[in-house]
C-alpha cells in the first residue's frame, strides 16, 4: 500500500494513531502508561501543540491533537521515539515498537472534534465481549439486532468510567483534568451553559453505549486525509496546486456526490417530488437526504440548511437526531438508506 500523504498546517487539529509493530503491546505495565503520559507535558511545550483528547491502549493509542505550528511529523516522531528508548532500555528489548508512521487525519474542529473525542473515549470498551464489535455495532445501526442486554449495558458503563488511561474521567468531571489537557474547546461544541457542558457531555457519550452504536465517524472520510465538509477542504487545495497532496483531495472532492444528487436519489426511491415532501414534517425522505448530504456530502449543518431550506442548522441536527433514532429500528428506512448510498456511490464512480 502507497504510503499515507501528509498535511501539516499551522493552527490544525488531527486524529493521530499509532500501533505496535505487529500489533504487539506497546504498554505492558501500568508504569509504560505512566511514563508515556509523563512525556505529555514537556512534549506539547516543547512543539507548541495542544492536546484535546486521548486513550492508551494496549497495542496503539489515540490523540486528538492540535498544532499551533506545521511540525506534526517532528513532533510525533520525537514522542514515538523517547518513548520508544525507554521502553526497550526498560524491557531489554531492541527493534522498532511502533508499526511504521503514526496515521494522522486532518479534522474540521466545528463539525468533528465532538464525534472524534467520543470515539477516542469510547476505545475501551469497543470489543466483542461488550457486544461493540464493528458488526455487532453495524447489525444495531441497521435494526437487525435486538435491544442490548441492561446487564450487559451496565457493564459496558462500569467499564468506561473505570478506565483510568483516557481522558474520559476528566471530560466527564470525575477527576481533575491534567494542566496539559485542553477540554474545554471540545466541551463547548456540545452547546449549553459551562456548568452543565460536563454532564452533557456524559450523556452523549453513554447513550452511544446504552444503545450499542460506540460511534465510527469515518464516513465523512475523504482521500484518507481529511474529516470535514466539502468547504472546508477547498479551503485546503486553495490556491490551485499541482502537490500530490492537493490532486488526491481534489479528485476525492470530484467523486462526492452532489446534494442536489442525493435529491434526485430520493426522489426516485420515494416517487415524489422534493418539493412536495420537503417542508412535510418529519417526513422521512426530507431526513433521508439530510442524512445522506452529511455522509456521503461532507456538507455541515449549516450548509445542509442551505441546501434543504431548513430554518436552522439547530433545525437539521434535530431532523438528523431524530432520523437516526429511527433508523435503529425501523428496517425499511435503514435499507433504503442502503439503497440510497449504493445508487449515489455507482453514479458518482461513472461519471
Amino acid at each position: 500500500m502507497a504510503r499515507l500523504l501528509r498535511l501539516e498546517q499551522a493552527g490544525a487539529w488531527y486524529h493521530i494513531t499509532a500501533r505496535g509493530n505487529e500489533r504487539r503491546a506497546i504498554y505492558r505495565d501500568e508504569r509504560d502508561r505512566r511514563h508515556f503520559l509523563e512525556l505529555l507535558p514537556g512534549w506539547l511545550e516543547r512543539f507548541r501543540t495542544r492536546l484535546h483528547a486521548y486513550v492508551l491502549m494496549e497495542n496503539h493509542y489515540h490523540l486528538l491533537l492540535e498544532t499551533c505550528e506545521a511540525n506534526l511529523s517532528r513532533a510525533m516522531q520525537w514522542l514515538n521515539t523517547s518513548y520508544s528508548v525507554w521502553f526497550n532500555r526498560r524491557h531489554q528489548r531492541a527493534g522498532h515498537l511502533f508499526q511504521g508512521r503514526f496515521k494522522a487525519v486532518m479534522v474540521e474542529p466545528e463539525s468533528w472534534a465532538l464525534a472524534l473525542s467520543r470515539y477516542i473515549h469510547l476505545n475501551p470498551v469497543r470489543l466483542k465481549r461488550l457486544g461493540l464489535a464493528k458488526g455487532a455495532q453495524r447489525a444495531q445501526r441497521q435494526g437487525v439486532s435486538d435491544a442490548p442486554d441492561p446487564r450487559l449495558v451496565k457493564q459496558r458503563l462500569d467499564e468506561l468510567r473505570r478506565y483510568r488511561w483516557s481522558s474520559y474521567r476528566a471530560y466527564a468531571g470525575w477527576e481533575k483534568p491534567p494542566a496539559w489537557l485542553e477540554s474545554q474547546t471540545v466541551l463547548g461544541l456540545g452547546g449549553g451553559r459551562p456548568a452543565i457542558r460536563r454532564q452533557r457531555y456524559r450523556e452523549y457519550v453513554e447513550n452511544a453505549v446504552r444503545e450499542g452504536i460506540a460511534g465510527q465517524p469515518w464516513e465523512g472520510l475523504i482521500a484518507r486525509l481529511v474529516l470535514g465538509s466539502r468547504e472546508f477542504v477547498e479551503k485546503l487545495i486553495a490556491p490551485p496546486t499541482n502537490s500530490p497532496k492537493g490532486q488526491e483531495l481534489r479528485k476525492s472532492l470530484a467523486q462526492r456526490p452532489s446534494f442536489a444528487a442525493v435529491v434526485k436519489a430520493v426522489e426516485r426511491l420515494k416517487g415524489e417530488s422534493w418539493k412536495v415532501f420537503r417542508d412535510r414534517h418529519g417526513d422521512s425522505g426530507r431526513e433521508l437526504a439530510l442524512q445522506l448530504g452529511r455522509e456521503l456530502c461532507g456538507l455541515t449543518l449549516t450548509q445542509l440548511g442551505r441546501e434543504s431550506g431548513a430554518a436552522s442548522s439547530m433545525a437539521v441536527s434535530t431532523a438528523l437526531k431524530r432520523f437516526r433514532g429511527r433508523l435503529d429500528k425501523d428496517k425499511t428506512l435503514a435499507s433504503a438508506l442502503r439503497q440510497a448510498k449504493s445508487a449515489l456511490v455507482h453514479e458518482t464512480n461513472s461519471l
